[in-house]
């Protein structure tokens, strides 16, 4: 197998939604050429990106995830369904003892592959402990955790400095709980470090077969397995891109399984191609405008709130969305603990308010430069803007650049670009955790995720305090006035949280996702 190099942080990935390469369909390279047949049933699947790493303590992103999924096992892992959620995965029993310990029992029979022997409790307590040791990209995931405690060969105790509620939703099901086993780590790395794309033992039901870089990754039944028989002998994922190659690759049936963008799903539910489920799901991801609240023509928060109240958000989603997203209330979305029912500034604005609060800052004849990505979407929504606040009289000029040069634009360690930075339009992918949709806003991340320069202490402390609540309904109080803070401070114009609609086969197979349409391939049942 070929390995990726390269160090890209785990965030980059996660902010910005880089993909690496266009896949072999995107080539031209016909799948018969590409992977060999194989006897039995097979899942051919879009990847949004080719994997980087396959160690879950320094995993880069979610494509990574969706493969470590297959082959090793967690204590818990998310529901498939409409619902978020979580079930029991390599534990038989999981409770919370107290805020600050979680005992769990593992199931026994859970074996690594290459001769490792049985998952034991040991293993949890290397898997978690070293994310810690190594400081690595994860760590962040486990937050205040502390270390684990070892009670017998399948019971321990997960100990926390401070309680933690993102534990359940992001840490165990996710991607640092992934668990490996120490013996096999300890002997492929000798300081149990980051072993990259050469995973040293499986214990899911799949194992890795083969990648190459780029071409394809192959899954294969694991034969070590003894739980629930997966659906397919073979899972194939093809790294493509292209939302619309990917399309294509679907239509001509060198895959059974995609998500498609949203200006093609009217016409995938119309007029679907033969044996074909068109699923809509919401998305994660947050996009808005924001504004640079140190720059000298926004420090006025008269005139961010005027560019508020001209702004009008369905209007944006009509033109860059093709009328299929719906209006975001803020970063968190639809589903989860702390999405706001509605904004403080309605969707549509008001062009008569947006005049009256530019008129008290005194300002005429203001000239503005937003950026954004070369992607359409994004270049479509500054031409609406650009027209919306010519309405007030402001000047939009549109600064277009490609991802690698906008991904730099608001971050101080990467020179003095940010100075000059006014508007952005900006989207970010996230999980389902309302910690995440908000982490990038304290404080400690201006200049670094936060390009507006966003600063309330009053945030952050609602922030440090609602990783600490497991009542949903007071946690959720907390990121509504977090929120609030965002918008009261005129910085932010909320758009949209997108979709991911997905399509798939149903004559190969039953798809199973996350209630965001992220495929859960280890749920996913043959025809």
């Amino acid at each position: 197998m070929n390995v990726i190099a390269g160090n890209v942080s785990r965030r980059a990935f996660l902010k910005t939604g880089a993909a690496i390469g266009g896949g072999i369909v995107a080539a031209g390279m016909p799948l018969s050429q590409a992977i060999w047949a194989a006897e039995g049933k097979v899942l051919n699947a879009r990847g949004v990106r080719d994997v980087a790493k396959l160690d879950p303590g320094f995993y880069q992103g979610g494509p990574d995830v969706d493969v470590m999924n297959c082959i090793y096992s967690k204590l818990t892992h998310y529901k498939p369904g409409s619902e978020w959620g979580w079930e029991l995965e390599a534990a038989e029993k999981v409770e919370q003892v107290d805020p600050t310990h979680i005992r769990f029992r593992l199931k026994q029979g859970i074996k690594f592959t290459g001769g490792h022997g049985e998952m034991k409790a040991k293993d949890v307590k290397f898997s978690l402990e070293r994310v810690i040791k190594h400081n690595s990209p994860g760590m962040s995931d486990l937050g205040p955790l502390d270390h684990v405690e070892i009670e017998d060969d399948y019971t321990g105790v997960i100990v926390l400095k401070t309680p933690f509620a993102p534990l359940w939703t992001l840490a165990l099901p996710y991607g640092v709980g992934h668990i490996v086993s120490e013996d096999a780590v300890m002997k492929a790395t000798s300081d149990g470090g980051d072993f990259g794309m050469k995973p040293p033992a499986f214990s899911g039901p799949y194992v890795l077969a083969d990648w190459k870089a780029n071409q394809y990754l192959l899954l294969t039944r694991n034969p070590d397995w003894s739980g629930p028989k997966p659906g397919f002998d073979e899972i194939r994922i093809l790294p493509i891109a292209d939302l619309k190659t990917a399309e294509r690759a679907y239509q001509a049936g060198d895959i059974d399984f995609t998500n498609i963008s949203l200006d093609s799903l009217a016409k995938f539910k119309s007029a679907p191609p033969a044996d074909t489920n068109v699923e809509e799901h919401p998305s994660l991801r947050y996009a808005w405008i924001g504004m640079n609240m140190d720059h000298p023509k926004l420090k006025d928060i008269n005139v961010r709130k005027a560019i508020q109240w001209a702004i009008n958000v369905p209007q944006i989603l009509e033109a860059a969305y093709s009328g299929q997203a719906d209006v975001a209330t803020g970063t968190i979305a639809p589903g989860l603990v702390g999405h706001r029912d509605k904004a403080l500034v309605p969707p549509e604005g008001d062009l008569a308010k947006a005049k009256d609060f530019l008129e008290k800052a005194g300002v005429s004849d203001l000239v503005l430069t937003i950026d954004c990505t070369n992607v359409s979407t994004f270049s479509t929504i500054a031409v609406v803007v650009q027209a919306q606040l010519s309405q007030i009289g402001i000047t939009v000029e549109i600064n277009v650049q490609d991802r690698g040069s906008f991904s730099t634009v608001g971050k101080e360690s990467e020179g003095e670009r940010w100075k000059d930075l006014q508007l952005i339009i900006n989207d970010y992918s996230s999980l389902p955790d309302p910690s995440y949709a908000t982490s990038s806003f304290v404080q400690d991340q201006v200049g670094v995720w936060n390009w507006e320069r966003f600063r309330s202490g009053r945030f952050d402390e609602l922030y440090a305090k609602a990783l600490t609540i497991e009542d949903k309904d007071e946690r959720a109080k907390l990121y509504y006035e977090m929120q609030d803070l965002m918008e009261d401070s005129g910085a932010y114009r909320f758009l949209t949280h997108g979709g991911n609609p997905v399509v798939y086969r149903t004559s190969q197979t039953q798809a199973a996702t996350r209630p965001d349409g992220i495929p859960l391939y280890i749920d996913f049942s043959s025809v």
